[in-house]
């Protein structure tokens, strides 16, 4: 098994879905999270391209702006985070080819198997933060950007969330191999946090999305 020395954001879109759809365990569920999220936070830079210079929403300038920025340095760092994790899962699938024929073989694969179960588990949970603070920026723009563009706003905070719970699993289901019953509670507990805050805050963007209204500019 090995990972493409290529980054996914050098490949075509054809060309990583070829990749994702073949036998080779990477990329998998984690690499399309981050993905996704890529794609919703190239969302919200359109949406607040769309809504700058526009008379109609010149009171909520800071705010497409502060989005933008902070969108357009997510979508980078979210491919970035395909490949870390496509490199957290490979480490860990060979950690456990490791032979444990003797106890010595046996001590080396589990110190190198929760190291890297370690690993994994780290790079979807920073895959989840970023979700959270993206769909903040999404919920900003919600009612203070091109109604134009309001669906691709809610479709961008479905993504974010898919994102979220798929990056979410992924941390999850490498927890129990960490064998650190203290580390594994207090990141369940982080990633449990975050989804219930995204979850609220897309539930409150379809609602100003489907309200049709503006709102008034953010507080400075």
């Amino acid at each position: 098994m090995s990972v493409t020395p290529e980054p996914f954001s050098g490949l075509t879109l054809a060309a990583f879905s070829e990749r994702l759809a073949s036998a080779d365990p990477v990329p998998g569920g984690g690499s399309a999270s981050a993905v996704a999220a890529s794609l919703a936070a190239s969302l919200v830079v359109m949406v607040a391209r769309l809504s700058g210079d526009r008379p109609r929403y010149e009171a909520y300038s800071e705010t497409h702006a502060r989005a933008m920025e902070f969108a357009e340095r997510a979508r980078t760092r979210f491919l970035e985070f395909a490949d870390e994790d496509a490199q957290a899962y490979a480490a860990f699938a060979e950690a456990l080819k490791l032979p444990r024929e003797t106890d010595d073989e046996r001590a080396e694969r589990e110190t190198r198997t929760q190291d890297a179960a370690r690993t994994a588990s780290e790079v979807p949970l920073l895959v989840v933060r970023e979700c959270h603070w993206l769909i903040r920026e999404i919920e900003s723009l919600a009612g203070r950007s091109n109604l134009n563009a309001a669906s691709d706003l809610d479709v961008a905070a479905l993504l974010t969330h898919a994102a979220a719970k798929g990056a979410a699993t992924n941390v999850l289901v490498n927890l129990p191999s960490v064998g650190d019953e203290r580390f594994a509670g207090a990141l369940t507990a982080e990633v449990g946090g975050h989804l219930h805050e995204i979850e609220a805050a897309l539930a409150r963007v379809n609602r100003q999305v489907l309200s049709g209204n503006l709102l008034s500019p953010e507080e400075a």
